[in-house]
């Protein structure tokens, strides 16, 4: 997967973080990305191999469920994985392959 195509989101919000969720608003900044994708933060130290991985369990745009976002658009996603309680506001997240 070529860096043109990788999903991105962009983390707009935080709504509600545990130490194995997270609930937030985001804006898909690149790529299409889809439920069940993995992740990692891109604002995170270490290599890209090194940091952790969160997968995207769900997208949720105008109170529906949703099997993929694309740019420009924006919703609410639930994430799972060692890396949501370093999420914050701003936040860039990419697809791994």
């Amino acid at each position: 997967m070529d860096d043109a195509t990788r999903g991105k989101l962009q983390i707009y919000a935080v709504e509600n973080v545990d130490s194995a969720s997270a609930t937030c608003v985001v804006r898909c900044v690149g790529g299409i990305v889809r439920a069940g994708q993995q992740f990692t933060d891109e604002s995170a130290a270490g290599s890209p191999s090194e940091r952790a991985r969160m997968s995207l369990d769900w997208i949720e745009r105008y109170g529906r469920r949703v099997e993929f976002i694309d740019p420009p658009n924006n919703g609410r996603v639930q994430l799972t994985g060692d890396g949501v309680t370093s999420l914050v506001k701003g936040a860039v997240i990419n697809a791994v392959e």
